[in-house]
């Protein structure tokens, strides 16, 4: 990270928190409590933020959350150190000549700029990302290779690409936030906010969205399930034949079946198709891409048969989803898919 703020010894660091409609919440707490936590450790400002909009007012994340009392961005401080960008469906109504004129005045003036869950997103239609690595939520992945083939993008909690840094979101937002501090305040006060805060440690940025070895409920699946898992996920635009998959793993095609219906419930068969169906959801509601180029992108034979599968699993057209699902509301559902071990309903044991 090259233009780094100062540090208490001359002025307090001053971050704007841009919050565009439908914010992710959880991602705002998590990236700003680790800096009150360190000014409150350390008993000096070393951080201050600022919360903006795109107009003054009231700001409502995506779970109905509140925020008022928002600056409109161009009524903000001007002297920024770091613009926070939280974005999360809908990236594209930053699309304004005013804002993005804005984020580019800041980034020439030497604000780091700084964009969480799909804030890369906001920071790239303005033109701020082209040669720069990314991260977006796993979620945004495909879309943001597809719209933005200049920026490399990675399946990173947080990537720090010199004045660009960038987060998947969630709980992630509190590590990139602590990263921050130890580059700026030492390893001593990052280690001591982490803790105040219960965060159990500080994970790296190249740890990645979604280990493989960890289940955050401890209900772990089969090594050769998610292996299995894995080559559908990397083979969508021309799809394994089941054979294949088990001859792959070295498993037989019966055991690889029962492994499926055993933990997820479904057929590998209907695994794949759904594993396909939720990149093309994806590329549907975030791209403009032809429907018929995302259904042969995910290994559907032709437009019928894709519109037909899609409808049959998240119950409208593609052509109808591309206009309701690019429109942010509260509590989104979607994607359906629960992954691996999931249940097809929540028992609760009786006491």
């Amino acid at each position: 990270m090259t233009n780094t703020p100062p540090t208490a010894e001359t002025r307090p660091c001053t971050i704007g928190l841009f919050l565009l409609p439908g914010f992710n919440s959880l991602a705002l707490h998590a990236f700003a409590d680790p800096f009150r936590a360190a000014n409150y450790l350390v008993g000096t400002t070393l951080y201050e933020w600022h919360y903006l909009s795109p107009d003054s007012g009231g700001v409502v994340a995506s779970n109905g959350l509140e925020i008022t009392g928002a600056q409109a961005f161009d009524q903000s401080v001007a002297d920024l150190d770091f613009l926070v960008i939280n974005s999360s469906w809908a990236p594209e109504q930053s699309r304004t000549p005013r804002l993005q004129n804005w984020f580019r005045r800041l980034a020439r003036m030497g604000t780091v700029m700084c964009g969480i869950d799909t804030g890369a997103f906001v920071l790239a239609y303005a033109g701020l990302m082209d040669g720069y690595r990314a991260a977006v939520h796993y979620e945004h992945i495909a879309a943001f290779r597809e719209l933005f083939p200049h920026c490399g993008m990675d399946e990173d909690m947080f990537v720090f690409d010199r004045d660009r840094l960038t987060c998947c979101g969630g709980l992630a937002a509190a590590d990139m936030a602590l990263e921050i501090i130890r580059l700026q305040q030492g390893i001593d006060i990052a280690n001591a906010a982490s803790r105040y805060i219960f965060h159990e440690r500080l994970r790296s940025g190249s740890e990645g969205q979604l280990p493989s070895a960890q289940e955050p409920v401890g209900r772990g699946a089969p090594d050769r399930l998610r292996d299995a898992i894995i080559l559908m996920e990397r083979n969508l635009e021309q799809p394994l034949r089941l054979p294949e998959i088990a001859e792959t793993l070295g498993v037989s095609q019966r055991q690889l079946e029962r492994l499926f219906q055993k933990y997820t419930g479904v057929s590998p068969v209907r695994y794949y198709v759904d594993v396909r169906l939720d990149r093309a959801r994806g590329l549907v509601t975030q791209t403009e891409l032809p429907i018929v180029d995302v259904a042969t992108g995910c290994g559907f034979g032709g437009a019928v048969q894709f519109a037909r599968a899609y409808k049959q699993r998240f119950g409208l057209a593609p052509s109808v989803d591309r206009t309701e699902g690019r429109v942010p509301f509260q509590f989104r559902s979607f994607p359906s898919h629960a992954g691996v071990g999931a249940p097809a309903r929540s028992q609760f044991p009786k006491p």
